[in-house]
């Protein structure tokens, strides 16, 4: 295991008002996807009203790391909370244009944008 896929996927998590700002840094794969998906549902546990995955750092997910994302948004739509997703890559947005998940995602250029 390289340095890289050593490190947690969640670099951080910001509060602003009763949004959480969840920041994810690196390749989002399957040696990844199941600790990017716990991080993601303990955020959810501490009820946020919205939550904002800002996805600018990650340069690669896999059909593992977006399979993590489509489970945050059935339970974020079960406990009515808004998930917005932040800052794609070219790389990763394709993921979600080639999936037409583009179209059930609510991405947002920014995460300033995915706040307002």
């Amino acid at each position: 295991m390289d340095d890289q896929s050593a490190r947690q996927c969640v670099k951080a998590v910001r509060w602003i008002g009763g949004s959480a700002v969840v920041d994810v840094q690196g390749d989002v794969d399957l040696s990844r996807s199941s600790e990017f998906q716990q991080s993601l549902l303990v955020v959810m546990d501490q009820k946020p009203k919205r939550i904002v995955v800002n996805l600018a750092e990650v340069p690669y997910m896999d059909s593992s790391g977006v399979a993590s994302l489509v489970k945050l948004l059935r339970r974020a739509r079960r406990q009515e909370v808004v998930l917005r997703l932040a800052a794609l890559t070219d790389r990763v947005r394709s993921i979600f244009e080639i999936t037409r998940l583009d179209g059930v995602f609510d991405i947002h250029p920014t995460v300033e944008e995915a706040l307002a």
